[in-house]
């Protein structure tokens, strides 16, 4: 028996008997941050949930109503609008929305609709001094102002109306801009709580985006979203990354409605596996794991008596400092490698981490229920002192490649390629259920049971 099939009970949930990682982080060897040391999940309950709320039109429906037009939701970096008049598209099903830099330090984002017939102002990204419409020419300056329509004269009784550019609410945390459909939406910082504290050692506003995929997948948004939101599938799905990942004890952690957090082990052998020397540890992680500071174990000796996670994390921190210019030295190892990943309702996730921080978004693609659109994004850092580089523009990938034929993800394709193997077959699942139900985990599936009640506060409001 192995000890996976073992379990011990800690209040009302079932936890992987063995080393959890707050065992972990009591082999530290600096001060371990407070927000690692909270270890927050309530039970929630296992009954089944319904795959209508995946494959049903009308969940799609009553979500375009209820959830969008009410949750603040991540729709661009601001390195992506740099300069004043740059602007970014923003879609969520039938909405649009100008997200423009204004004026040098304010973002404003506007409704994507001619007052005059309702044609989209912007089709796509790109930088104006003005918002002309294509088709008869109204134009409205950067803020919004109505500057005029060609025959004014025949529109004299447009001088009566309100003909500012409706606005959406703007906010910002971290670099990314994120934005709202409801005037009365709480603020941004009250609603992301606690992640702005639990990301204070990570100034992400300074960091650059490096890579940026997008891809369609058909899947529907929450199926693409709660793939990440568990690492129970790695034993099927990744199975050669278990020699270097403690898959059954990461630990899962809900605050509040609107974020929630996995904790996985790296540098550690799965609970599934035994034999697993340190050596094999330390090759695997450099050559496969596709977010340590190596790409490859050549020419890397593990010390005698140093365990492989500290010997990955001493070395990813010396190129991490060396990349960014700081001092990293008290750093955890838990930071330095582990996959830390926090979820912001209803579908942005972001890794903990002091360099190639991962972003996730997942988005129904326009109108359509049982596809979606998956932006995967890389957070750089620079050396400190040096000026930032530019944000990559979105390589945006043909439906029908892999997302291996992404280069700049490196070894981080595969991966999300066996990730997309089963995306779309869970969506076809659900579609083919006689069962009609889908059962999760108490512990390992807590995260989405928690998407799911959160979005069922906003579609029962």
């Amino acid at each position: 028996m192995t000890t996976t099939d073992k379990a011990r009970q800690q209040g009302d949930n079932v936890r992987c008997q063995g080393t959890s990682f707050q065992d972990l982080l009591d082999l530290e060897e600096v001060e371990v941050p407070l927000y690692l040391r909270e270890n927050s999940c309530d039970h929630m309950g296992d009954e089944d949930l319904d795959v209508a709320r995946w494959v049903s039109r009308e969940y799609h429906d009553l979500e375009a109503k209820k959830l969008w037009p009410k949750a603040w939701q991540m729709a661009c970096r601001e390195e992506d609008i740099p300069e004043v008049g740059d602007h970014h598209v923003y879609e969520v099903i039938n909405e649009s929305v100008i997200i423009t830099r204004s004026s040098e330090n304010e973002i404003k984002g506007f409704i994507n609709s001619c007052l005059h017939r309702g044609r989209l102002l912007r089709d796509e990204d790109g930088h104006v001094k003005e918002f002309k419409c294509p088709f008869h020419g109204a134009t409205w300056d950067l803020d919004g102002d109505f500057k005029g329509i060609p025959c004014k004269w025949d529109f004299r009784h447009l001088d009566e109306k309100d003909m500012k550019l409706p606005q959406v609410k703007v906010g910002t945390w971290g670099g990314f801009v994120f934005i709202n459909f409801d005037e009365h939406a709480q603020p941004l910082e009250e609603y992301l709580a606690p992640l702005p504290d639990h990301f204070s050692r990570y100034p992400l506003h300074d960091y650059y985006k490096g890579i940026h995929v997008q891809r369609v997948v058909k899947c529907n948004w929450k199926v693409g979203a709660e793939a990440f939101m568990e690492s129970f599938h790695t034993v099927a799905t990744h199975s050669q990354i278990m020699t270097f990942t403690g898959d059954a004890n990461s630990q899962y952690d809900t605050f509040g409605d609107n974020i929630s957090r996995s904790v996985t082990p790296m540098g550690v052998p799965s609970p599934h596996l035994s034999g697993v020397s340190e050596e094999d540890v330390m090759r695997d992680i450099l050559e496969l794991s596709g977010r340590m500071a190596l790409n490859s174990s050549d020419g890397q000796i593990l010390p005698a008596g140093v365990s492989a996670r500290k010997y990955v994390a001493d070395t990813n921190r010396g190129l991490f400092e060396d990349a960014c210019g700081e001092d990293l030295s008290q750093a955890t190892m838990a930071e330095l490698e582990d996959a830390i990943l926090y979820s912001a309702f209803p579908n942005f996730q972001i890794w903990v981490g002091y360099h190639g921080n991962i972003v996730y978004r997942f988005l129904p693609n326009g109108d359509d229920h049982n596809s979606c659109i998956f932006d995967i994004m890389l957070l750089m850092r620079y050396p400190k002192g040096s000026e930032k580089p530019a944000a990559v523009p979105v390589n945006k990938l043909d439906p029908n490649l892999p997302f291996s034929c992404a280069e700049e993800l490196g070894a981080l394709g595969p991966v999300f390629d066996q990730d997309d193997s089963n995306m779309p077959a869970v969506q076809r699942g659900m579609l083919a259920s006689k069962k009609g139900t889908v059962s999760l985990a108490t512990y390992q599936e807590s995260r989405i049971r928690h998407l799911h009640q959160t979005i069922d506060k906003y579609l029962k409001a």
